[in-house]
């Protein structure tokens, strides 16, 4: 059974943060944020805003896209490095405010790949399990766990959701196929140190500052160019395509400069690359997510899509969609529905 997405939805917080305020908490030039990073504003939450609060408005427009009510949701899966709470999972408080009450829910992190990782799974779950369809949110809110005396990171990120339903559609659509990697030997270079089991919360590790968010920067993108490059070229040739013939590429927006030099060196430069982190900054595993929910209104039926997020662990993720017409999909719905034959 092939299965695609048949709506998008995205929620950014209403704070937009310039250059200007964090440059004055850090230390640099809002200049050399822009230089740096390419990035000009972005948003953060409100104080009364938690991930899943995020997560829920994502998913309503999600809903909405797709003509569907949270009842017909059979799952809910959520990608978040910073929810709620260590328990319960954040997927189950989503599921609480939509009231998705028949839908099995979870949790995943694999930080900024998280939500290729969950379409990956959404579609495993499907194939196994035909007419049933998937809600997958990604969502993050960094903006708690920035260390504003360390400019390297807390310049990039901010915080936001996007979601995506998953469904049947028809033949030749959907998902095409989907490569999924982790190097486990670099989970070094990007993490929360304390909070968990090795580490727990405690007067010392709060005093060393250890609840914050660290990244080696310089280390990731070397990594990144060193290893992604290759590994989206063997997958890409895998479906049967060439480079070339990709239409959209939607990568992780972890830094504007890091961005350019991937699309040169994956050899992707006949694509279309889509951005949002002028505007939206790093959001994590929301980052993909919010950026084709931006991107659906270019897409046009039949274009291949290629989505990919790299980040934390490290993991990396690629999906190759060819993407069906959300307004397309309910048109063909509701004739099937009637009985009627679709004349095209």
């Amino acid at each position: 059974m092939p299965v695609g997405i048949l709506s998008t939805g995205s929620y950014v917080p209403k704070k937009e943060v310039s250059n200007a305020e964090v440059a004055a908490r850090v230390g640099v030039t809002p200049e050399w944020i822009e230089r740096k990073t390419q990035i000009r504003t972005r948003r953060y939450a409100a104080p009364s805003q938690a991930a899943s609060d995020l997560a829920v408005k994502a998913a309503h427009r999600a809903l909405l896209g797709a003509d569907l009510d949270a009842a017909d949701l059979d799952y809910v899966i959520v990608s978040t490095s910073t929810g709620d709470a260590p328990s319960p999972p954040t997927a189950n408080l989503v599921q609480d405010a939509l009231g998705a009450d028949h839908a099995a829910c979870f949790d995943l992190n694999v930080v900024c790949s998280g939500f290729v990782y969950g379409l990956a799974l959404a579609r495993s779950l499907l194939r196994l399990h035909p007419g049933r369809r998937a809600l997958v949110i990604a969502a993050d809110v960094y903006s708690r766990i920035l260390d504003f005396t360390d400019h390297r990171t807390a310049v990039l990120f901010a915080d936001g959701a996007g979601a995506a339903i998953l469904g049947e559609v028809p033949d030749g659509y959907g998902v095409l196929d989907v490569d999924l990697r982790s190097r486990g030997d670099a989970h070094h270079l990007i993490g929360v140190p304390a909070g968990g089991s090795r580490l727990p919360a405690s007067h010392a590790t709060v005093a060393a500052g250890r609840h914050y968010f660290r990244m080696d920067g310089r280390s990731v993108s070397d990594f990144v160019l060193a290893h992604v490059p290759a590994a989206v070229e063997a997958f890409v040739r895998r479906t049967g395509l060439e480079l070339d013939e990709i239409d959209h590429f939607i990568p992780h927006q972890g830094n504007g400069n890091l961005m350019t030099r991937l699309v040169e060196a994956a050899g992707l430069g006949k694509a279309r690359t889509h951005r949002t982190i002028d505007r939206f900054a790093n959001m994590g595993s929301a980052s993909v997510a919010v950026t084709l929910d931006h991107a659906v209104h270019d897409l046009n039926d039949g274009d291949t899509v290629l989505l990919v997020g790299f980040g934390g662990g490290i993991s990396v993720g690629a999906c190759l969609l060819r993407w069906a017409d959300p307004w397309t999909l309910r048109r063909r719905d509701a004739l099937a529905r009637s009985g009627a034959q679709d004349p095209t």
